[in-house]
Parts: C-alpha cells; sequence; structure tokens
C-alpha cells in the first residue's frame, strides 16, 4: 500500500462538497466523506487499477477513480513513494480546471 498525499486544494474541494450536501440533508455530508475514504483506501491498495484520466495528456498519467453514488471523481498521480490526490473534482462542473495543479509541488 502506498501512502495517500490529499493537496490542500483537494481537502478544501471535499469539505465543500461535503457541507453543501450535509445542507441538502443531514448524514449525507458524511456519506460523502465516507464513500470518498473507500475510494482513497482502494487507491492506495492498487493505484494503477484506476484508469487514465479522459482528455488529459496519457504521459502525465493522471488516473481518475469515480465515487459511486456522487458526481465526484478524484483525480491522482502515482509517484514512487506516495500517491498525490490533486483534485476531487465534480464531474460535470468545470472539467480539467485542476490540470495546473500537476506543476505545483
Amino acid at each position: 500500500m502506498k501512502p495517500i498525499r490529499v493537496e490542500p486544494e483537494a481537502k478544501q474541494e471535499l469539505a465543500a462538497a461535503a457541507a453543501w450536501y450535509e445542507q441538502r440533508r443531514e448524514g449525507l455530508g458524511r456519506e460523502l466523506l465516507a464513500e470518498v475514504d473507500a475510494v482513497l483506501a482502494a487507491i492506495a491498495r492498487g493505484p494503477s487499477r484506476f484508469p487514465l484520466y479522459p482528455r488529459v495528456a496519457r504521459e502525465l498519467g493522471v488516473r481518475r477513480a469515480a465515487a459511486r453514488r456522487f458526481p465526484y471523481a478524484i483525480a491522482f498521480i502515482e509517484l514512487p513513494s506516495v500517491v498525490r490526490v490533486l483534485a476531487v473534482a465534480h464531474e460535470r462542473r468545470r472539467p480539467g480546471y485542476w490540470v495546473g495543479r500537476l506543476n505545483a509541488r
């Protein structure tokens, strides 16, 4: 298993999404957080099992892990010693807005 490093921007995105869902129905935000935790655990167990992110240059190696119940996907890259989570991105809003994060850090 590789350790997961969630970038601050991705943490902010997830917190904002969870707060939005929690406002809609009590407990729904917690359900989103639990689902994302499960997806992150699956990524840690086998990052290469996930497909490359569509419409992102293949040579960048960005992979996509989708949530099942919510319209979110986790964009990540596998580095030698860690998996770097770039975004917890809504699938229908602003596609690819996070690509510039590849050069950071």
